[in-house]
């Protein structure tokens, strides 16, 4: 056997691993993308819970870079996938799955965790600013200059806890605030499409404590997507995937199941 036939063979097993077999009765995939200021580990204990109950899970690198070129490249993810897709989205990450899931049938739901879900039009900084209560920009740090005149922005790690993830474990938190990703200036000023909740059944979970986005809108941007089901976790902050991951992944599975009937 040749080194070409040995490398294809394995190359094609870690797609059907990625893609699976075709079938009605197969449980959808659940892709996870993460928001601003996290990482695809933010979803750890989603995933544990998700793959505990029979789910494949994809935890999609979210490059955190502009909402048309993050949308193309999960876009480009779900076009690999041949199962039917549960997507879901954490804060920034809303308004990317809301433009990937466009034009792909295999997309049967989406779930907003603790996130954006743009009209055509809206922007993540004018979402936020729709009702009091956002106090994420005197948190972050001075702007990273890029090459291309651009500018990265990450929290300060000294007020990343209090601000982004204040139901979560000191130690854990500390972490989170130094491996966080930045997210480009322009990607949360960047104009949304036509959106995929609008033809997509959607759920939503946050908390009443969230200091990104204002609970007030998070709940009228559920109401206006015609949410099948909102959950409010008391006191749950912007990263209740990491705090409540139990609850999140309930909610993922209920929606998950909605598309098995």
């Amino acid at each position: 056997m040749s080194l070409y036939t040995t490398v294809f063979g394995l190359a094609a097993a870690s797609l059907l691993f990625l893609s699976g077999p075709a079938s009605a009765e197969q449980k959808p995939t659940v892709v996870l993308v993460h928001g601003a200021f996290a990482d695809s580990s933010s979803w750890n204990g989603v995933v544990k819970d998700l793959e505990a109950d029979g789910y494949r899970v994809i935890g999609a690198a979210n490059p955190l870079r502009s909402v048309k070129g993050d949308a193309e490249y999960v876009s480009s993810l779900l076009t690999s996938i041949r199962t039917p897709v549960v997507l879901v989205g954490h804060s920034y990450g809303g308004s990317v799955i809301s433009a990937a899931a466009k034009g792909h049938e295999n997309v049967k739901a989406l779930v907003f965790v603790a996130a954006f879900a743009p009209e055509a039009g809206e922007t993540a900084v004018g979402l936020s600013g729709k009702f009091p209560g956002s106090t994420l920009a005197p948190t972050l740090a001075p702007p990273v200059d890029l090459p291309d005149g651009g500018h990265d922005l990450y929290i300060e790690q000294s007020k990343f806890r209090d601000q982004f993830a204040a139901d979560v474990p000191k130690a854990e938190a500390r972490l989170m605030a130094a491996t966080q990703r930045p997210i480009a200036d322009v990607a949360l000023q960047e104009p949304a499409a036509d959106p995929a909740w609008k033809n997509i059944p959607s759920w939503f979970i946050y908390g009443d404590a969230d200091k990104n986005i204002p609970p007030a809108a998070q709940d009228w941007m559920a109401k206006r997507a015609n949410s099948k089901e909102t959950v409010v976790i008391k006191g749950g902050s912007h990263v209740v995937m990491v705090s409540h991951p139990d609850k999140v992944a309930h909610l993922i599975e209920r929606a998950a199941e909605s598309t098995e009937k």
